[in-house]
């Protein structure tokens, strides 16, 4: 379907053209924004994009490369005539939509959400848009739809502020030439200042010795109220206004007058009516009068939105602990069923080694679901299943930070055991001096990661290769992964052992074999 009439509205492409932001580079306001809606929606796509007389050309974008797109292609185009956001839940749905090239073949999206790019007169140049290669019947909630409003103003408020440092720069250099030129350019100056939807202040810092007490607004505009809540502060001290402003807010705007650096942060003001704002504060001006420039907008709304992520992770979190001990509940119960149901058998080593071995899984669960039963840290896992046999301090542990998925985590949980087993009976655990070495390490063969565990033991009695091989001598010789990669070594001065496996393997959530 044709793009709607109005995109050629020459009024509207004049709008366009004042801002003189087709084909320029790439800038970090409008980056940043794009990333922030992007994460908001839950999309992998999203656009700034200027609709233009035979094209739309995209100022920044996240997750699509081309740079531009023909008027056939654009989806924008439609947002140009709607009042508020257009927002497509399947675009092979919509007959606006269903024959654009970018639905019908690659990359074939599916789901459009834009707000329209309105200047102060109503002229439409543009949208800020999200897109999914896949429908969304849903469209968006009324938080990512409010958080999108509010990211096309900012993209307005960027082009303002664009455009007012643009004049304000031409004023500067007429104003040597010109006085009549430069109080006319002042006046436009003022004019656009006062059209920018962020707040803006500079302020002058008041320092008590080296310590920021206090600052007075030498500037504001307009949205300054609106964004803090603060009326007619303009030459007033913030103790004033706010008595109980947190000491964070002065130290920050102190250090940036003191040194002279620009930072750019995230804070929370509980004076402010409990708000949270994305700030940059800068230098301004003669560096004796420690004034700041300050540009800040109210991030309330999206901080509101990383706290209920939190709040969800925090449940997750209780349910994860309520499984922890769910599973040691089971664990308890096969070992009391064991314990009644040999209790019996006279030969009591294998009964207290197949108790030892279920104490032993359970410390592996105990450590997934700490984990959420992803990628199990290897230090961790070792640390935990050798405290339940002997002292810390009779061990030495080394190794880099590995991951381990959950099957190798509980192999890895029982070959330690079996190992620290046979160590307290026979070998350096036997005695008060012997001490065990565990460390691993990763090395490159052929290409691929390899993983090294070695076991080696010293200050025990001497050992001999047992004759007799159980399941325990058993277990130990089918290695990290159930495959080999065994080298076993009884030397007269202690037992060592190495054992060799894929990384790959050992970080997949299932057997290898299965």
């Amino acid at each position: 379907m044709q793009p709607p009439d109005y995109t050629f509205d020459a009024k509207r492409l004049l709008a366009l053209d004042g801002y003189d932001i087709v084909d320029t580079p790439d800038e970090a306001g409008f980056d940043d924004i794009v990333l922030l809606a992007a994460q908001i929606c839950d999309v992998p796509v999203a656009l700034v994009s200027f609709v233009g007389r035979d094209r739309q050309w995209f100022k920044a974008r996240v997750g699509f490369e081309p740079c531009e797109t023909n008027l056939e292609s654009s989806v924008c185009a439609h947002a140009l005539i709607e009042p508020d956001l257009l927002i497509i839940p399947d675009l092979t749905q919509d007959e606006r939509t269903s024959a654009n090239p970018l639905v019908t073949g690659e990359p074939y999206i599916r789901f459009y959400a834009g707000a329209p790019l309105r200047t102060a007169a109503g002229d439409v140049i543009g949208s800020l848009c999200v897109i999914d290669g896949k429908p969304r019947p849903d469209g968006l909630t009324q938080a990512q739809a409010s958080a999108l409003r509010s990211l096309s103003g900012q993209v307005m408020s960027q082009l303002e502020l664009r455009r007012a440092i643009g004049e304000r720069d031409r004023a500067m250099a007429l104003q040597q030439t010109d006085e009549l030129r430069r109080e006319e350019s002042e006046r436009q100056y003022k004019t656009l200042f006062d059209a920018i939807t962020d707040g803006f202040c500079i302020v002058e810092m008041n320092f008590d010795g080296s310590l920021p007490a206090d600052y007075r607004f030498v500037e504001i505009n307009p949205a300054f109220a609106q964004q803090t809540g603060l009326e007619d502060a303009r030459g007033k001290w913030m103790r004033d206004l706010a008595p109980d402003h947190e000491q964070h807010w002065f130290d920050l705007y102190g250090g940036v007058a003191m040194t002279g650096q620009p930072v750019r942060f995230e804070q929370f003001a509980a004076q402010l009516g409990g708000r949270w704002y994305d700030v940059h504060a800068f230098p301004v001006g003669n560096p004796a009068l420690h004034q700041v420039g300050i540009l800040f907008n109210d991030v309330t709304d999206r901080k509101s939105t990383e706290l209920l992520r939190k709040q969800v992770e925090q449940q997750q979190e209780v349910l994860n602990k309520e499984l922890s001990h769910r599973m040691k509940n089971t664990f308890a119960m096969v070992q009391a069923i064991a314990s009644q149901t040999l209790r019996r058998v006279s030969d009591r080593e294998p009964v207290e080694a197949f108790t030892q071995r279920i104490q032993a899984l359970s410390t592996a669960h105990d450590v997934l679901v700490k984990q959420n039963w992803a990628a199990a840290n290897m230090d961790i896992v070792v640390r935990s299943v050798l405290a339940t046999l002997a002292e810390k301090d009779r061990f030495v542990i080394t190794g880099p930070g590995i991951g381990l998925g959950a099957r190798a985590t509980l192999a890895l949980s029982l070959l330690l055991h079996e190992l620290t087993t046979n160590a307290v009976k026979y070998g350096a655990l036997s005695n008060e001096n012997g001490r065990v070495s565990v460390d691993w390490r990763l090395d490159v063969i052929d290409g691929t990661e390899e993983l090294t565990l070695a076991w080696r033991e010293t200050g025990g009695p001497v050992v001999t290769e047992p004759s007799q091989k159980g399941f325990g001598s058993r277990l130990i010789r089918m290695g990290l992964i159930g495959t080999g990669g065994v080298e076993l070594c009884y030397q007269p001065q202690g037992f060592s052992a190495e054992f060799k496996a894929p990384l790959a393997q050992l970080q997949e959530a299932e057997n290898p074999g299965n």
